[in-house]
């Protein structure tokens, strides 16, 4: 009987042992489903006084995240590729196929024509030869000039009201007057201004040659080296303005090249000089310019009014647009000269450099 009391009390103090462990064992697994099952779906803040940062968003592959600034710095500037410039055409200046003729042309063997009725309309012409204007509101739109002449269009002194809309203006190389170079698309030896529009003018050594104009969304390329009748390399330059002009210079929204290598004549993309006179009143503005020595060329120490404004100096030849950079002789202390927002292609502010 003492030994059955015995056996029952050792199973019952195994029964409750193993009561115990059953429940110790269910409430811990208990407890680890309902952590693992409900996790929270919004980040807890962190308390307050403590430095534990806020969860953040992954980037997607294609974003990178910009730097955020320390508290009491300045923000850093955009990168230069920001406004970066590939190509004139891309960045919306003139190229091939926004200029010249918008009409089919009928082919004219002219020679040097001389044009001596004012009011005269040239259009939807293929002109083998050149235009010699003696005449006053002259038009020439829509047609194509190929020269071999000094000059493909040129109005004569005394004469005004000269228009030169959606042309192509081009020459033979070899076959000029000059040595077999030739000198002038368009030559300004009036008194007055002339419009030069949406025209695409290659191979002249200096393409636009004036003092007064307006010259506007032209795409002028392809100048070529060539040694004049003095046995020198010919000076090559997209336009070109000799100085002592009455009226006004505006060179707007133009693409303007010299490719021309610097020991073979280049000169600039617009050379502002004062060979004739001081150059005063000129506007340069919206322009895409490359090559030459310079690319610009300010007009110099007496040069006055010369604004020169949002233009994009360009790489595409020279590191510095030009071969020895994108400016030079530029007045910075004239009477109404204006320097601001010019910019290399690839983004960098363009300053000229003091009494350059």
């Amino acid at each position: 009987m003492t030994q059955h009391r015995r056996r029952l009390g050792a199973w019952l103090l195994a029964g409750v042992v193993l009561a115990v462990v059953l429940t110790l064992y269910q409430a811990d697994r208990t407890g680890v489903g309902e952590h693992a099952s409900a996790p929270s779906a919004t980040p807890t803040a962190a308390p307050s006084g403590t430095d534990a940062p806020a969860p953040t968003a992954t980037p997607s592959p294609s974003a990178t995240p910009s730097p955020t600034p320390s508290p009491g710095t300045a923000e850093p500037p955009p990168s230069p590729s920001a406004s970066a410039c590939a190509s004139p055409g891309a960045c919306g200046f003139p190229d091939a196929s926004s200029t010249g003729p918008r009409i089919a042309l009928e082919r004219h063997d002219t020679g040097n024509m001389s044009v001596k009725k004012d009011g005269t309309v040239i259009k939807g012409w293929d002109i083998h030869g050149s235009l010699d204007i003696y005449a006053n509101d002259v038009t020439v739109i829509d047609s194509r000039i190929t020269s071999t002449n000094w000059w493909g269009i040129n109005l004569r002194p005394g004469f005004s009201g000269l228009k030169v809309l959606h042309t192509t203006i081009t020459a033979v190389p070899g076959k000029g007057p000059d040595n077999g170079g030739v000198n002038y698309a368009v030559s300004n030896m009036g008194g007055s201004s002339i419009e030069v529009g949406w025209c695409d003018i290659s191979v002249f050594g200096n393409a636009l040659s004036m003092g007064q104009g307006d010259l506007h969304d032209n795409y002028v390329h392809d100048l070529v080296a060539f040694r004049n009748q003095g046995g020198e390399w010919q000076h090559t330059d997209a336009v070109i303005s000799g100085g002592g002009n009455k009226g006004r210079l505006t060179l707007r929204h133009n693409t303007l090249l010299n490719s021309t290598p610097v020991d073979r004549g280049a000169t600039a993309a617009v050379g502002l000089f004062a060979d004739t006179g001081v150059v005063s009143s000129v506007v340069v503005d919206g322009n895409w310019l490359a090559g030459g020595a310079y690319a610009l060329y300010g007009g110099g120490p007496g040069a006055t009014g010369i604004q020169v404004t949002d233009n994009v100096f360009s790489t595409q030849y020279h590191p510095g647009a030009g071969a020895y950079g994108p400016v030079a002789a530029w007045n910075a202390g004239g009477a109404g000269n204006v320097w601001k927002g010019n910019r290399m292609s690839d983004g960098r502010p363009v300053t000229p450099e003091p009494n350059s």
